[in-house]
């Protein structure tokens, strides 16, 4: 039996570590998990908040990529509501051109902090909440995979860069 072993690390801030810590303790963890031959080592998304220590999986995963040698890395995940779909794409797009076959994007719908968190990260525009999670996932998909039906709006803008290994959603 080959059983694969994955983490979900949400940089958390406990014990005797100070936050600025927190994201070192992933790194060191991550560097571990690729020596021990797990299979993934996902980061999650947490804004304003004193026991997680990660708001921007996208940059934590780039820097775990870079100082790993085979685990797949990726977001578990980036709160969706937050971002545009077209910028998610971009980002991870870039991320699985640099790390061919070992970046996988996970989306959540959670806002990822508290309303007040929610409303300065959407600044000027409301929060969403999350009731167009479903449109901005089906989005998402779209633009990684570059399957707009021609007659859709976004169907003339392309990702980039465009690569061969899309990053696993």
């Amino acid at each position: 039996m080959n059983i694969k072993l994955s983490v979900v690390d949400q940089s958390p801030v406990h014990g005797s570590h100070s936050k600025k810590d927190a994201p070192l303790l992933t790194v060191e963890l991550a560097k571990h998990c690729d020596e021990w031959n797990y299979h993934r080592y996902w980061v999650a998304e947490h804004h304003d908040s004193v026991h997680f220590a990660n708001p921007c999986p996208e940059i934590l995963v780039a820097h775990l990529a870079s100082i790993t040698q085979r685990i797949k890395v990726g977001s578990g995940g980036v709160m969706l509501s937050n971002y545009s779909p077209l910028k998610v794409a971009e980002c991870f797009s870039m991320l699985a051109s640099l790390f061919p076959g070992r970046i996988d994007l996970g989306v959540g719908r959670a806002p990822g902090g508290s309303a007040m968190t929610s409303a300065a990260l959407a600044f000027p525009n409301k929060a969403s909440n999350s009731q167009f999670y479903a449109e901005q996932a089906d989005l998402l998909e779209s633009f990684i995979h570059g399957s707009f039906k021609d007659n859709h709006p976004f169907s003339s803008i392309h990702v980039m860069p465009e690569v061969r290994d899309v990053p696993d959603l």
